[in-house]
């Protein structure tokens, strides 16, 4: 396998991260392979999949075929727990008996991974790394995609993290500091799309659930200028050839889509695009 030395930045976006599925589904059915992952969110679990070489396993987690597969919490579950989505059965039982994980491959490989999580002491975020310890880097997985609110607070090594993508939802400055000279962004979002600041009523909820955290509270506060911001220097650079950007041409699905045939679609649009774009992405790449 030739890998080729360029950073892959895949965004979250919860079951929006079935487009990302089929981006990466389509470069691993070709052997595609990039030198650094860096996944956000719902990104970091397609990250991991990439890196284990294992296509069509994110699709599969995300679109289960047995309903007694499926990750969401009825009200009765949502109440006891305090999340719309079962955690433990995400990154523990699939992992390791439902749609089992290739350790091995992800800790053998020469890809360098990177997962975004936001540490709830400080509001920043961190690039987190694991390459011998299963259950850690499930962890990590689970911190990178716990969404606020919806989800509970992960507690690694004794500190709290939450959502990668509420401190750095699309990493291009990290992405530029590794000193590849190549970047491919893989976005879940349509062109010019922008975040709206949050409202008055949400900030109350958010003030009220994490009062222990403020700068946490800052950084969720603040995230939509920062989010605009790499917005507006991603178009920038895109349109320079500096990067190269994927992203749906089609409506996204919900953040928290259950429809199994509009979760398919979204997904085929991902590997359908991807193959269109193929020459242009290998052009960029120089290959």
């Amino acid at each position: 396998m030739d890998i080729k030395r360029a950073t892959l930045v895949l965004e979250g976006g919860a079951t929006r991260g079935v487009f990302t599925s089929g981006v990466l589904d389509f470069l691993m059915d070709r052997d595609v392979y990039l030198s650094h992952v860096i996944g956000v969110s719902a990104g970091a679990c397609n990250a991991v999949d990439y890196v284990s070489k294992q296509p069509g396993r994110t699709r599969d987690c995300m679109i289960p075929e047995d309903k007694s597969h499926n990750y969401y919490f009825g009200i009765r579950d949502f109440m006891k727990e305090r999340s719309v989505m079962n955690m433990d059965l995400i990154f523990d039982k699939y992992p390791n008996e439902t749609y089992p994980f290739d350790f091995d491959t992800y800790f053998n490989s020469e890809i360098k991974c990177e997962l975004v999580t936001t540490n709830c002491i400080t509001g920043k975020a961190e690039y987190m790394t694991e390459d011998s310890d299963r259950a850690r880097l499930m962890k990590i997985c689970r911190a990178s995609c716990s969404m606020p609110l919806l989800t509970p607070i992960v507690n690694i090594d004794d500190v709290p993290y939450l959502d990668g993508g509420l401190a750095d939802s699309v990493p291009i400055r990290r992405a530029q500091g590794l000193e590849n000279e190549k970047i491919v962004v893989v976005l879940t979002k349509n062109a010019g799309y922008r975040k709206k600041t949050v409202s008055k009523g949400m900030q109350r909820l958010y003030r009220r659930a994490y009062h222990s955290y403020p700068e946490l509270v800052r950084t969720i506060f603040r995230r939509s200028f920062e989010y605009n911001r790499t917005m507006n220097r991603l178009d920038q650079l895109e349109k320079s050839g500096e990067v190269f950007v994927i992203r749906p041409q089609v409506k996204p699905v919900a953040r928290l889509e259950r429809n199994k045939e509009t979760l398919l679609a979204f997904y085929d649009h991902g590997y359908k695009l991807m193959e269109r774009r193929m020459d242009d992405l290998m052009k960029y790449l120089g290959a």
